[in-house]
Parts: structure tokens; sequence; C-alpha cells
């Protein structure tokens, strides 16, 4: 990967852009978080249901915390300290700037730190979160490679910077706005809660 391809990923994604990436787990296709056009954009490109919340991809818990409520000690100690960077998306509440679309209407943000270099510079050069969901249309396939990403959504988006996912599985989703912690998808890091306690995670990769 060419430093060049990052560079134009950072000035295109500033500028209000849509470009598709490599993460750790599968191919990204984002916007900044704070430019509602662009969001509208990127649902429509993906089909998206737009009751339907969309992850976030930050380069640093202060980044993150820039749009949730304060989070709980107990969430950074158990989960941030131990999976960030990494395939843990965590939800939690979120403040009232984050954009009604990225949040599905509700009051929660899935916010995850990647563990891929290519990713995190392209998120710490922009200097805001950008929007992370996998690069298909809504109901296709994810594209864990540069080969499986579609044609026809690769010409709906402004760059599309080439590589390669280290990962290649999902991210494990936690939503931890409620109590216990509930297990929204169970992806390449193991969590398992135990009932009535959610002090009790198990956790393995």
């Amino acid at each position: 990967m060419k430093k060049s391809d990052i560079e134009k990923a950072i000035e295109t994604i500033r500028e209000g852009g849509v470009v598709i990436f490599p993460t750790d787990t599968a191919f990204g296709i984002g916007c900044r978080i704070d430019d509602e056009r662009a969001v509208r954009r990127l649902f429509e490109i993906r089909n998206r249901p737009r009751t339907q919340a969309t992850p976030v991809l930050v380069a640093s818990v202060e980044m993150a915390q820039k749009y949730l409520q304060p989070i709980p000690p107990v969430v950074s100690e158990r989960l941030v300290r131990h999976y960030w960077p990494g395939a843990l998306t965590i939800v939690l509440p979120c403040l009232e700037e984050v954009p009604d679309l990225v949040r599905g209407g509700g009051e929660t943000l899935g916010v995850r730190m990647p563990n891929h270099p290519a990713a995190w510079e392209i998120i710490k050069g922009v200097d805001v979160p950008i929007l992370g969901p996998s690069a298909n249309f809504h109901g296709d396939a994810t594209p864990y490679s540069f080969e499986d990403l579609n044609p026809a959504l690769v010409k709906l988006v402004d760059y599309v910077v080439p590589g390669e996912c280290s990962v290649k599985q999902a991210s494990t989703v936690v939503d931890c706005s409620v109590e216990p912690w509930k297990i929204l998808r169970q992806g390449v890091v193991e969590l398992r809660i135990e009932p009535f306690d959610k002090l009790r995670v198990k956790v393995g990769n």
C-alpha cells in the first residue's frame, strides 16, 4: 500500500467524500461523522435502511469520547483496555451531536478502534470518527478481500484504498448501554457475559 493512497483517502474524506478502505476485519466504506450530506450519501450508496444505525471507527479513546456520554470505568477496564485497537465494537450512549442517521434514530453509538495501520492512519488524518460499515450493498456478502468488492459499488464512491484485511472476520458487537451487557454479534473476539453479573466478562480470541 502506498502512502499516497492513504493521503488521498484522508483528503477525500476531509472534503466530504466517501472512501472504501481495508480494516483488520473487512473492507469498510466511510465518510466523516460530522458531514450529514456525506452520511446521507453513504447510506444511499449502500442502500442501507435509514433506521439502521451504523458503526463508527476511531483512532483513539479520546476521539470516541468526544461523541459519547462518559465511558463507564468498567467498560474502559474490561473491554477498551484489552480489545482496542481490535475487532470489538462497543455500543454506548452517545451525545446529541451524533447525526440522527448514524445512530438510527436511537441514543447509542457503536464504536471501534481498528487494528490496521492504514485504517488507523486515515482516521487519525481526518481527525474525526469515520463511518465504518462493511463495503457492500445492504444484504450482500461482507468483503474480506479486495477481490470481494462489488465493482458496481466501487463505481459509486470517490476513492478506493487497496490493501489486505488481517483478520478477515466480523467484529464482535457488545451493547454496554444496557445491564447486563448484551452481545449483539459474536465475531472474532469471543465474549461470554455471565447471567446477572455484567462484571464477569469471560474473554478470549
